[in-house]
């Protein structure tokens, strides 16, 4: 199949992520191998285009009503803004097959959205980087929880852990045999819900707390010192606002690190935890006790054990 402005339809894969991962708010996330959501992407030649140029002819895998409008849909904003950026004569029309749980704070709205970008570069004259997709696929965050953060997003397109702000991606190196376990509540979390939950005012030593903490895990992933990270790697800041939101997170976060981790905490705006072991076979050991935590809470789950340097998304 041609490439470019000859190609007419491309598909791509768009991983799962952790996103804050305990001690970066809206700024630090990774990449989660063996789930994630797949979107096909079409050109719309003229005259078959409608305003605003971007259509959504399907969305598979959810029992959930997702918005089909276009501009109310994540994926569908993000070419709205990629489109209008680049002034392109033609549009898209997208099929959308979800892979990832609603509501589960493992970035499904971001994934769908990364997915559709990277689909729809295959399609044009002059393809863009990934950070230049970057910057639209904000827009389609803000669709799904009313503000621009690239937690999701970043290392979506990159892989690994990145460091995301506003204008540029930042890849943070880990250590190869470091390992994350991410662990979903049969439960929902609605992102805008847990947003809410972190109104109030904040007293300025946990501010001092957090920053040190994420210092320690940046200079720890650097140096592939897990001492470092071990000592950074917990959230001050976020986790005790939303912790109880989460049926059974204490007891799950406890069963980690008796387990050994290096850390662990809510993903995203959760219900979803993760932790992060030394080994693979670490991680898969505490699994099922992370999972049993859970399950007497009365909530089964779905687990995941991924590379930290897991990659992120590709064109089928």
């Amino acid at each position: 199949m041609q490439q470019g402005g000859g190609r007419r339809e491309a598909r791509a894969f768009a991983p799962a992520s952790v996103a804050n991962v305990a001690v970066g708010f809206d700024l630090l996330g990774y990449a989660v191998a063996g789930v994630g959501d797949t979107v096909t992407v079409r050109r719309i030649e003229a005259p078959d285009i409608d305003e605003p140029g971007v259509r959504i002819a399907a969305i598979r895998g959810t029992t959930a009503e997702l918005p089909k409008e276009a501009a109310g849909n994540t994926a569908g904003a993000a070419l709205i803004a990629l489109r209008q950026a680049l002034a392109l004569p033609f549009g898209f029309e997208i099929e959308i097959d979800k892979g990832i749980p609603l509501s589960s704070g493992m970035g499904g709205s971001a994934a769908s959205c990364v997915a559709a970008l990277v689909a729809a570069n295959a399609l044009l004259d002059a393809p863009l980087s990934r950070e230049e997709l970057y910057l639209h696929s904000l827009e389609g965050e803000a669709v799904a929880s009313g503000s621009r953060h690239g937690d999701n997003l970043g290392p979506m397109f990159l892989g690994g852990l990145v460091l995301s702000t506003l204008e540029r991606l930042v890849p943070v190196p880990v250590s190869g045999q470091w390992h994350s376990l991410l662990v979903h509540p049969d439960a929902l979390l609605e992102t805008r819900r847990a947003r809410a939950a972190l109104q109030g005012s904040y007293e300025l030593k946990e501010f001092v707390a957090q920053s040190t903490h994420l210092a320690l895990v940046l200079a720890g992933c650097h140096a592939g010192d897990a001492g470092l990270v071990r000592a950074g790697l917990r959230d001050v800041l976020v986790e005790p606002r939303r912790a109880p939101l989460i049926g059974g997170f204490d007891a799950a976060k406890q069963a980690a690190l008796d387990a050994g981790a290096m850390g662990a905490s809510i993903s995203g705006a959760g219900p979803s935890v993760f932790a992060w072991f030394e080994t693979r076979e670490a991680a898969e050991a505490a699994a099922p006790k992370v999972q049993a935590a859970f399950a007497a809470a009365g909530f089964g789950s779905q687990s995941w054990v991924t590379a930290l340097d897991s990659p992120g998304a590709h064109l089928l």
